[in-house]
């Protein structure tokens, strides 16, 4: 992936909502769950993952449209990432152009002969010949959980190319979308010539939490659709509700007819840090079921009787 803006089909001046709500389209039409078995589908999914997990970050967004990364995130350096020197019409720290340290110098050219080439023989400020370690590349994937994980939390393993199994803690209200970021899980630092390690990269995991054949999200809040029978709708009882922690019961008031709306407390999605726990709103839609022979005689003598009185 050369340009993140291009994965997303979006120009550089793109707000953070046109990012959002392109990413979430394209990921949801190039998901390996929708496209089983199509290498061309996983391939744009894994660029338009790796482009959202730069672009959505505000920090490395801004670094690298000052072009301080690459598109993978990778630092690039002080020559630029075609190895050729990056300054102006001024060469060397000329007018317009980069401006080089010593240090930078040396570096550079203990990359070109292998640490060792120049360490006789060119000292600018006695560093040359020094490799200096680097930060490791981030790596992006995709995990998939549950509706029900996704407002009420959990934790789950996943195993890692880079990092092996490794714990990931998926925090209660999380949305479809979102990232989460594991430090240190992503590609391994490199080492400095006299073999110091640098920090190893991050693995950026994007959330798709699958749709529900019971609820809707609305925030915080949950909303469900629950049937309920004739004669508790007109008389009123009890009613057993799902809900993401398990079915409850709940008083329907006489005379509730379809459409009816029932509020559950704390039902909705988890509480987590300073956001309270949401509610879970519930809609009642009458089913007459089986039919009692002595209702329906009743009814019959009712409509018998008002026809007559219209009469």
């Amino acid at each position: 992936m050369s340009d993140p803006y291009a994965a997303l089909g979006l120009a550089r001046g793109a707000s953070d909502k046109e990012i959002r709500s392109a990413y979430r389209k394209l990921a949801k039409q190039y998901h390996p769950d929708h496209n089983p078995n199509n290498k061309s589908a996983e391939e744009k999914f894994k660029a338009v993952s790796s482009a959202y997990n730069l672009l959505g970050d505000k920090e490395k967004r801004a670094r690298f449209d000052r072009g301080e990364i690459d598109a993978e995130g990778n630092e690039r350096g002080p020559f630029g990432p075609g190895g050729g020197f990056r300054g102006g019409p001024g060469g060397f720290g000329g007018h317009g152009g980069a401006e080089f340290s010593q240090e930078d110098l040396g570096a550079f050219f203990s990359d070109m002969f292998g640490g060792g080439g120049f360490s006789g023989d060119f000292h600018p400020g006695g560093t040359a010949g020094r490799r200096r370690p680097a930060r490791g590349a981030d790596r992006s994937y995709s995990l998939t959980v549950s509706f029900e994980d996704s407002v009420l939390g959990t934790t789950t393993r996943v195993t890692l190319p880079e990092a092996g199994s490794v714990e990931v803690r998926i925090p209660a209200g999380i949305e479809d979308g979102q990232s989460l970021r594991l430090a240190g899980k992503g590609a391994p630092g490199r080492q400095s010539a006299s073999g110091e390690a640098g920090p190893a990269g991050d693995a950026l995991i994007t959330i798709q939490v699958s749709p529900s054949s019971i609820y809707t999200r609305e925030g915080r809040n949950l909303r469900a659709t629950v049937p309920v029978g004739f004669r508790t709708a007109i008389l009123g009882g009890k009613l057993t509700v799902p809900t993401p922690k398990g079915p409850v019961t709940m008083k329907v008031p006489r005379h509730s007819d379809s459409g009816t709306v029932l509020r559950l407390g704390g039902r909705g999605v988890a509480e987590h840090g300073r956001h309270k726990a949401g509610d879970l709103y519930v809609t009642l839609r009458v089913e007459i079921g089986k039919v009692d022979p002595a209702l329906e005689e009743f009814l019959a003598k009712q409509h018998a009787d008002a026809t007559a009185q219209e009469a």
